[in-house]
């Protein structure tokens, strides 16, 4: 019998607006990772208001950190509070290595390849554990557009990192949550061959740049 057709519209229609919405970042993103640096780009100076507005745009505007946080809504966590907090605190963790030790070689391909832990979580060949250090990664490298900043504008974006963050996890783990949970299991196979496909061009990207 037809999916659509047995399923409640509103339950039908959540479940394909996650996987177009999914399907669109992607699609949109298909650039250089390096090309969301927002700091970068707008040529911000170092100040508590640039800060909190860097941090508060870097896990939107680059692709690879807004797929990651936004897809955990599919890997199905339990103890959603616990997970939240412990990605938060691993990220801003990393992002604090970044400081301390900038210049890791291949970080953005490294964190490319993230995406394909994420997927690889999902389809239940690798534990959900690994996606604590996968967090790691993407604090590390978003802590680049910061470094050489004094500490109050560093501590601005910390701040701005903190809530973005904060933001997209709860999003993903509270609002995206329950339509995930309704997509079929051809759905998420298909969505995480996606995610790996993602991972693996923007992982050769950073590589080549």
């Amino acid at each position: 019998m037809n999916l659509i057709k047995t399923a409640p519209n509103g339950q039908a229609l959540g479940r394909w607006l996650l996987v177009a919405g999914l399907a669109s970042i992607g699609i949109g993103a298909l650039s250089p990772v390096q090309a969301h640096h927002f700091a970068d780009i707008g040529q911000l100076k170092p100040s508590m208001f640039n800060g909190v507005l860097s941090g508060l745009a870097h896990p939107v505007l680059g692709p690879d950190h807004l797929l990651f946080l936004l897809a955990l809504s599919l890997v199905g966590l339990q103890k959603r509070l616990s997970w939240s907090l412990g990605l938060l605190a691993v990220g801003l963790l990393g992002s604090g290595a970044g400081l301390l030790w900038p210049g890791m070689p291949g970080a953005e391909s490294l964190v490319a390849c993230t995406l394909i832990v994420e997927a690889l979580v999902l389809l239940r060949r690798l534990p959900s554990l690994l996606l604590l250090p996968a967090m790691a990664l993407h604090g590390y490298v978003l802590s680049g557009p910061v470094f050489g900043w004094s500490a109050m504008p560093v501590v601005a974006y910390g701040t701005g990192l903190f809530l973005s963050q904060a933001g997209l996890l709860a999003m993903a783990l509270i609002a995206l949550r329950p339509l995930g949970a309704r997509l079929s299991s051809t759905q998420l196979r298909w969505l995480s061959f996606a995610l790996m496909a993602l991972g693996g061009t923007w992982a050769l990207a950073g590589l080549a740049a």
